[in-house]
């Protein structure tokens, strides 16, 4: 554990070292897991350290042991050279804009991101005069095209949430680096454990561990990991806004973390036997789910991705809404709300419709996302076949 250096671990297969990364036992009295640190005021023990501010930590704000441990634990296992810690999944994607733009600036965002960073771009920075441009997400290095000279940010997020694009991310970083831009990836779908973030040309990466980091749908964290460039911008305006995430959030993302790869690989494979069931039911229209070979983006995804996760979408041919709403009312298994990454599985009806604006989502019906959670697959396709009975009634 924390007698082996870095070095060491980098051999440890990932499984391995998410069970020992942000611990130290032995600086903690031998007790296996970080104690929660909380508190406000960090005493000095004289002015000269009081004026030089020359210890681990200073004031709550800035960090405890506890968040600190997250913290270098997920740098590690992003690639990242720092992370700091926020409290939800949608304040770390602020904090990395606010951190890679300013007032007057363009940023390129991709027109498949999370609907809440949308809201943020079109009222928050706008009102600070960024001018937001959104981009067709199977866009590859021809994003150069829509790169101008105040340029400063150009945010990824693939797969998109609900419409499963996959991005070209090392090409758009390619293009972006070229012109000394930030790249921002939200990797939440994928974690670092399937997509490497930073090896892979993000600059700043973005993970909701509210989802699977957490596993168990009991708290909000968000996590900011950046590469060198970039990690000392980001701390100072992580600084400037003192929203850390809570000691005791932190130390139950610490918790889910030894058991991520685990769960992680459960929710992959149930997720793609699921996604296979449906492309065989005749109310089916299409399965958007990356790791099927007819998935518009598979071969990206075969070339970029480690694995994938529990979530994909499904478009149903057309039906009437009350017929839909009684299938997802019927389900016993899949409870009807946001986020993802849990034990339990979860179902979501969407429309891209309403908010694209740089392509137009096209479906013959009515979408749903699934994000499967932990039960049993055949408990599961039952749930789902009992579901198809109201439908068609």
């Amino acid at each position: 554990m924390s007698k082996d250096d870095k070095s060491k671990r980098q051999e440890w297969n990932i499984s391995t070292r998410i069970t020992q990364l942000g611990r130290n036992p032995f600086d903690h009295f031998g007790f296996i897991n970080t104690p929660i640190y909380r508190g406000s005021t960090v005493l000095f023990p004289n002015v000269e350290k009081l004026e030089s501010l020359d210890q681990p930590y200073t004031y709550g704000t800035k960090g405890t042991p506890t968040t600190r441990a997250l913290e270098q634990a997920w740098s590690e296992i992003s690639g990242a050279y720092d992370t700091v810690l926020v409290p939800s999944g949608l304040a770390a994607v602020d904090l990395a804009l606010l951190t890679a733009t300013r007032a007057g600036a363009h940023i390129l965002v991709t027109d498949s991101v999370y609907q809440p960073t949308r809201s943020f771009c079109d009222t928050i920075l706008k009102k600070f005069g960024v001018i937001v441009e959104y981009y067709d997400p199977l866009m590859g290095k021809s994003i150069s095209d829509l790169i101008r000279a105040d340029t400063t940010a150009i945010l990824v997020e693939s797969p998109g949430s609900q419409s499963m694009e996959i991005q070209d991310v090392p090409a758009i970083s390619n293009a972006a680096h070229a012109h000394d831009i930030c790249i921002i990836l939200d990797n939440t779908w994928a974690t670092p454990l399937f997509f490497p973030p930073h090896q892979r040309g993000a600059d700043l990466a973005i993970e909701a561990g509210t989802k699977y980091l957490s596993g168990h749908s009991d708290i909000l964290i968000g996590l900011i990991s950046a590469n060198e460039k970039w990690s000392k911008r980001l701390r100072s305006t992580f600084n400037s806004f003192a929203i850390g995430a809570s000691p005791d959030d932190a130390s139950l993302a610490l918790r889910g973390l030894r058991t991520m790869a685990l769960r992680l690989r459960a929710q992959e494979k149930a997720g793609v036997q699921l996604a296979q069931w449906f492309k065989q039911q005749g109310e089916v229209a299409q399965v958007l789910h990356p790791a099927l070979s007819d998935h518009p983006g598979h071969d990206l995804w075969r070339r970029d991705f480690l694995g994938s996760s529990g979530v994909f979408s499904v478009i149903f041919n057309p039906i009437e809404k009350k017929s839909l709403d009684a299938f997802i009312d019927s389900l016993q298994l899949f409870g009807i709300g946001f986020s993802w990454g849990g034990f339990e599985s979860l179902v979501l009806p969407f429309d891209c419709k309403s908010y694209r604006t740089a392509t137009q989502w096209q479906c013959t019906g009515p979408a749903v996302r699934f994000s499967i959670g932990l039960e049993d697959i055949d408990d599961l396709i039952e749930d789902l076949r009992n579901g198809f009975k109201r439908l068609s009634v």
